[in-house]
């Protein structure tokens, strides 16, 4: 076939590529360099002035190392770090030089769990244990917003993982200072029986956004994120309190009115809640989890999708309580296959997205340097349309050598018998087994295979993956094969399509030009993708070759590509996108994109994707335009548009055009106290969407949130709304 002649000859391409030049990858130092947190003398007040004189006898960490836009040599932003210690705290003081001072910051919004890569950030990145596949990182802006996250493994990112801790910043005419104060209770960490003998591992990085320049402490190779903590230095000095107590309570209450309006007529009710979430650091490997009577009412809205495609679309998981430790669960990261989809917990059904209520649940965890053991269970409340339902999952991962683990999973999703909707009781199991291997730093592979079995229909299923890339300075290599068999039914996981063998190997050559400062990368390359039945292998379904000459990522953060798709397709099933019925046949179409954004982290940024050429027996054009105005971080406004435009498609030879429109509105008083809005509106359906939300950080963690929330159909004269509020509180022990 032509895509693997072409594809044969793009690989060798590449591989010369590398062989002619020195990939500047280094290998982790044999010694860790040392850095050394000194004991408070006094007290520290968290507000960014750094002016206790304990922080002017601290000794300072400035030696970084540059990563981008260019590895190694000098850097225009140098930054300073001091890290000091009591009973209680870790501190860590900044000072971000810029020569510009104020004038210089580049921050798009105030709200936590900001983006990177938008914004001017400094983080420290803590392996308190050692594990060197793990690591946690606290990060801010110069307005002193808060990111934290969790790291595993260096490619699965927990962006929602919440910890305790505080931080303070100070702008300046010469840069900008930050103070945080990182409680030990937030950490988790092994207290030896010799305080002498602590040592945590510790990354440090800055990112000065206006000349995308970033910086690490100590030297990490620019192939690698900061999370690599097989490169982090030993931070040592620190005498740890005693293990006492680490309780954490978040007790919240909750009102919510409810206005479903039909045909004109209105039918509304309210109702009152309480609930909470408990937290216990049983040891420092240990901690248990407990939610009772949970709500996720201040959780993100799932935004419209039009979907053209033939595979399933996956939604984030978008719930506090689930999101956090969900890096150690088999399949974590991965949007095809997915043995363990906490969103399938909380839904009266597969196919009903209506929530249902979770009467408890509890999660439990145990970490160390040779192991992790998991274990979560839900019961989830019966409704006028489902059964009460039990989910139970059971991990553990072992490590070994110096970066590979392998782990096993069970899965078990108990629906209960119910006499008043007629439904028998009902079982699925999901068995797991996947792991990583990381023979060297350049080099990962992971693997996964999952059986299913369901008593409804005495049905035994397979799914599985396996992935292979080769990541240096210079070049990226990559395989990357998924499978599932018909009968594979995670009843409590996530697959893209069933009975499907899916191949996906791929590569792109990393180019840096020296004479060309106003160009960061240049990163042509190619991927292939070749579908084809499960059950019967000779089956073809569909393939395509990406195949992208253009890939411009420029130094300020604009970013160009231009792209082809020569696709394959064979309809051998009942395919109606969009209502549109496809006749069952082979297909041959061409397709291409342009693809462009200016610099985001500007006042204003604006971003623009056209695709056009052939869809199946017709055409397609599609547009999709953003524009983000941000005259101040306190206020960002975002407009973004869908449009498609069907021609000539399907047996009827129909036309079709829909238009999705989304707007935004963010304002903050400061990063605690913020308001939120969007509206989105989907010509395909007639359907619009109103979120709003306010919410105040009145102390760390405790929270109050007005809530209101709008679906309507007006062709239908269908509207519904919800308005809550909620007050929650912490408290850690």
């Amino acid at each position: 076939m032509k895509q693997f002649l072409l594809f044969a000859c793009v690989f060798p391409c590449l591989l010369w590529a590398q062989n002619g030049n020195n990939d500047g990858n280094f290998p982790p130092p044999a010694q860790a360099p040392v850095v050394r947190a000194a004991p408070v003398q006094g007290t520290i007040k968290i507000d960014g002035k750094l002016d206790e004189p304990a922080w002017a006898a601290a000794p300072a960490i400035n030696d970084f190392f540059r990563v981008e836009p260019r590895q190694g040599g000098n850097y225009l932003y140098h930054t300073e770090v001091k890290l000091l210690y009591d009973e209680r705290n870790l501190y860590v003081g900044v000072f971000c030089r810029d020569s510009l001072g104020r004038q210089g910051v580049r921050v798009q919004d105030l709200r936590r769990d900001f983006a990177w890569g938008e914004n001017d950030i400094f983080g420290i990145q803590l392996d308190a244990q050692n594990l060197k596949q793990y690591c946690v990182s606290f990060q801010t802006t110069p307005y002193g917003n808060q990111r934290d996250l969790q790291v595993f493994n260096d490619s699965n990112i927990d962006n929602d993982w919440n910890a305790l801790w505080d931080v303070r910043t100070i702008q300046t005419d010469s840069g900008y200072y930050a103070e945080f104060a990182i409680p030990f209770k937030s950490l988790r960490y092994d207290r030896p029986a010799s305080t002498d003998s602590v040592n945590w591992g510790l990354t440090l990085t800055r990112l000065a956004r206006r000349d995308y320049e970033q910086t690490v402490f100590p030297a990490i190779p620019q192939s690698f994120s900061p999370y690599r903590m097989t490169y982090a230095a030993r931070l040592e000095g620190l005498q740890l309190p005693a293990p006492a107590a680490n309780i954490r309570v978040e007790p919240y209450a909750l009102w919510q009115y409810d206005a479903n309006q039909t045909n004109g007529e209105t039918i509304g009710s309210g109702s009152a809640k309480v609930g909470g979430d408990v937290k216990w650091a049983i040891n420092p490997r240990s901690v248990l989890d407990v939610t009772i009577n949970t709500d996720f009412a201040q959780a993100d809205v799932d935004r419209a999708v039009i979907n053209l495609e033939r595979f399933n679309i996956f939604f984030p998981e978008r719930r506090q309580f689930f999101l956090e430790n969900s890096g150690i669960w088999a399949g974590a990261g991965n949007r095809w296959i997915v043995p363990f989809f906490s969103r399938r917990i909380g839904l009266q059904g597969e196919f009903n997205a209506e929530p249902a209520p979770i009467d408890a649940g509890a999660r439990y965890t145990n970490r160390d340097e040779n192991k992790a053991l998991a274990a979560l269970y839900i019961r989830q409340r019966e409704t006028e349309q489902s059964a009460a339902t039990n989910f139970a999952v059971l991990r553990y991962l072992k490590n070994y050598g110096a970066q590979n683990n392998i782990g096993v999973m069970l899965n078990h999703r108990m629906d209960e018998a119910s006499t008043e909707l007629g439904l028998q009781q009902q079982h699925n199991s999901t068995l797991t087994i996947d792991g990583l291997v990381r023979p060297r730093d350049e080099l990962t592979v992971s693997y996964m295979v999952s059986a299913s079995r369901d008593n409804a229909n005495d049905s035994l299923g397979v799914a599985g993956r396996f992935f292979a890339g080769y990541q240096t300075n210079k070049f990226y290599l990559g395989w990357l094969s998924n499978f599932v068999s018909e009968d594979y039914r995670p009843d409590m996981g996530f697959v893209f399509q069933r009975n499907v063998i899916w191949h996906n190997p791929g590569g792109y050559y990393i180019f840096r030009p020296k004479n060309l400062p106003w160009v960061r990368r240049f990163d042509p390359g190619m991927f292939f993708n070749y579908y084809h039945d499960f059950n019967n292998p000779g089956q073809f379904q569909q393939g395509n070759l990406y195949i992208f000459p253009v890939y411009l990522i420029f130094t300020d953060g604009s970013f160009l590509q231009w792209a082809l798709f020569p696709t394959w397709q064979n309809i051998n099933f009942n395919f109606r996108p969009l209502g549109i019925e496809v006749e069952q046949q082979r297909y041959y179409y061409f397709t291409q994109f342009v693809r462009y954004n200016t610099d985001l982290s500007k006042k204003w940024s604006a971003s623009l994707r056209y695709d056009w050429g052939g869809y199946y027996n017709g055409q397609r054009d599609a547009l999709t335009a953003g524009l983000r105005l941000v005259p101040d971080p306190r206020v960002a406004i975002t407009f973004d548009y869908e449009y498609n435009h069907l021609r000539n498609v399907g047996v009827r030879q129909e036309n079709l055009t829909t238009h999705l429109v989304t707007g935004g509105l963010r304002l903050a008083w400061n990063p605690r106290l913020q308001l939120s809005a969007f509206y989105q509106y989907n010509s395909f359906g007639n359907q619009g969407r109103w979120n709003i939300r306010g919410s105040w950080e009145y102390r760390p963690l405790s929270f109050l949130f007005l809530v209101f929330n709008e679906n309507a159909l007006p062709n239908l004269d269908v509207r519904n709304q919800s308005t809550i509020s909620k007050i929650s509180y912490m408290r850690q022990f």
